[in-house]
């Protein structure tokens, strides 16, 4: 049996909320500043937005989240809706709809520069009508960084070099938008009598899958060569005589010959594979000129002067074999190095096309709506998908930034730096925490994810709140899962953002859907946010000891009996007191019971 003084009883129950302590959240929150979603299964939302707004928030979000939900809304809805937000002081925003603005449909396995323009018309139009609800004011509008793309793995630390540790790439085509998974791998090879293992990571596999590709179009090029160069040797002796006169414009085979009208219709056929050659060349070269840098631009230049200098006014088909088989070496050559990188990760593939779509629609908003355009913010996806990380959402909206000031020097006449300062106010990030807790299914730890949250804070404009476990798409209250939302915001905050300006969305569908009530009350006894907006307490974390319930009672102090006799009039008091309860029998005075 334990000694007396060492025995302790702690930590019976967890579950519950304080309501000793005020919480760290506190500092960060403020009950004005918490909004909550409509439900994204209704297009009802004028009456969505009039029900939310009895939980007595500041700010509603009309989740749009599905491609055609607009197509389902009134534009009088809308118009009805931004009276009420008017009427009664609320801010309304709006989460556009969740679909794939790079172009890649991965059911079809490519990629259609069609569907990156019809993602970019449908983002435009979901600008353009959310701007209805704010005309007058900058409507926040979310959409996702990227939606249904496979993302690449890596772990949290960079490598050696400074690049992703990559434990898978998800490599994608430039060209086709094809996409090919690439793992580690070992592979064993028999050397010095000695079968060897050897390891590659994604990385490695990555850069042999270019060099394969490459080489293996040079080859295809290399075999049609062959097949001429057989033709033109084997007919060599009768042929060479006839090459001047085949130069001619007046060349007439006809007058040939019969054993050389015989070869000049070899020669034909062998020219058929040399026209495939230069048709599968010049491809070739447009591909390496279109997908390679600046670098290997160059290079391809001084290529084709030089071919050119080589082939000039001859067409001597042995001349032209031999210049042709030289230019293709020189293609494949590791010293010139133009292969381009026509497999690259699918984030910087995603970054570029996504880039452009939200640059394109921010400006195409900015051109109608000028000082009261949309705001348009860029949300991290659940980890799992492509441009998951605070990493690659920054470098997403930075590029569409880019992409809007390009439009609007050229199409505006604007400078530079006014270009810049609209682009930086009209495109930011939205930060999702509990998509961001999901890098633990990844090995990321709590500091891990603070740190990719942190990299947001730059271009971070709206927030969104829910908690999760870190392996499930679960929207919990705040407080119910373990995402690490004090230390984010503590980070933030440091960091210089203006956390209290930000507004903060309760998006909390598992309430919604399992326990058919509002979200935003559980979030705020969890975030223990202040009560009033000045002055000391009470908290939000300390509610459930401020409320009572009427027909609670007031245990024996004032028990239930009390209530049923005195609560309701005179219909319960006995007939004795001038009330309607008949007794039986008897009464108060006499000592009998009375029923």
């Amino acid at each position: 049996m334990p000694e007396k003084s060492k025995y302790t009883i702690e930590g019976i129950y967890q579950g519950g909320v304080s309501t000793f302590k005020s919480y760290p959240s506190s500092k960060y929150f403020s009950a004005g500043s918490l909004g909550v979603t409509t439900d994204p299964r209704s297009a009802n939302v004028l009456k969505e937005v009039s029900d939310k707004l009895s939980a007595g928030v500041k700010h509603i979000e009309i989740e749009a989240v599905t491609p055609d939900f607009f197509d389902q809304v009134a534009k009088q809805h809308l118009e009805e809706t931004r009276r009420l937000a008017k009427l009664t002081g609320i801010g309304i925003s709006v989460h556009g709809p969740v679909i794939d603005t790079t172009g890649i449909d991965p059911r079809r396995g490519g990629y259609s520069e069609s569907d990156r323009v019809l993602a970019e018309k449908k983002i435009i139009q979901t600008l353009e009508r959310s701007h209805e609800l704010n005309p007058d004011g900058n409507i926040p509008v979310n959409f996702h960084s990227a939606e249904g793309l496979p993302g690449s793995e890596f772990g949290p630390k960079p490598t050696k070099e400074g690049g992703r540790d990559y434990r898978r790439i998800i490599a994608v085509d430039r060209e086709s938008g094809k996409l090919v998974p690439l793992e580690k791998e070992e592979r064993w090879y028999p050397e010095g009598g000695e079968v060897v293992k050897k390891e590659y990571n994604p990385q490695k596999n990555l850069a042999i899958l270019n060099e394969t590709n490459w080489d293996n179009q040079i080859t295809q090029i290399l075999f049609q060569k062959e097949r001429f160069d057989e033709i033109l040797e084997r007919n060599r002796p009768l042929l060479e005589p006839i090459i001047e006169e085949m130069n001619k414009e007046n060349f007439n085979p006809n007058l040939l010959p019969s054993a050389q009208q015989d070869v000049y219709r070899k020669f034909k056929d062998a020219h058929l594979y040399l026209e495939e050659m230069h048709k599968m060349t010049h491809s070739l070269f447009s591909k390496a000129y279109e997908f390679g840098d600046d670098r290997q631009k160059e290079k391809l230049q001084e290529l084709a002067k030089h071919l050119g200098e080589a082939m000039g006014n001859d067409r001597n088909p042995f001349t032209e074999s031999k210049v042709m088989h030289d230019f293709l070496l020189a293609l494949k050559s590791p010293q010139l190095n133009v292969a381009p990188k026509m497999y690259v990760p699918i984030e910087e593939f995603a970054l570029k096309q996504s880039s452009q779509t939200y640059g394109n629609a921010a400006f195409e908003a900015y051109k109608k709506y000028g000082k009261s355009t949309p705001i348009l913010t860029i949300e991290n996806p659940p980890a799992g998908f492509a441009l998951s990380t605070g990493e690659d959402v920054k470098a997403l909206v930075e590029k569409s930034r880019e992409e809007f000031v390009k439009r609007a020097v050229k199409e505006k006449g604007m400078g530079e730096k006014e270009a810049m300062h609209i682009a930086e106010k009209t495109i930011g990030a939205t930060l999702d925490v509990g998509h961001m807790n999901m890098l633990r299914k990844y090995g990321y730890s709590e500091e891990d994810i603070v740190r990719e949250s942190e990299k947001l804070g730059p271009v971070l404009k709206h927030l969104h709140l829910s908690d999760n476990f870190g392996f499930e798409h679960t929207e919990l209250a705040m407080g119910q899962g373990n995402v690490p939302l004090n230390m984010i915001m503590e980070k933030l905050q440091k960091s210089g953002v203006k956390t209290e300006e930000i507004k903060k969305i309760i998006e909390g569908s598992t309430i919604w859907t399992h326990f058919k009530s509002s979200p935003v009350y559980p979030s705020l006894e969890l975030l223990g946010p202040k009560m009033n907006t000045s002055g000391k307490g009470p908290y939000w974390n300390q509610s459930p000891g401020l409320l009572q319930d009427y027909y609670g009672g007031f245990g024996m102090m004032l028990p239930s009996v009390n209530y049923e006799t005195f609560g309701a009039g005179f219909s319960r008091l006995p007939a004795e007191l001038g009330g309607s309860m008949q007794g039986a029998g008897g009464n108060r005075m006499s000592g009998r019971s009375m029923e």
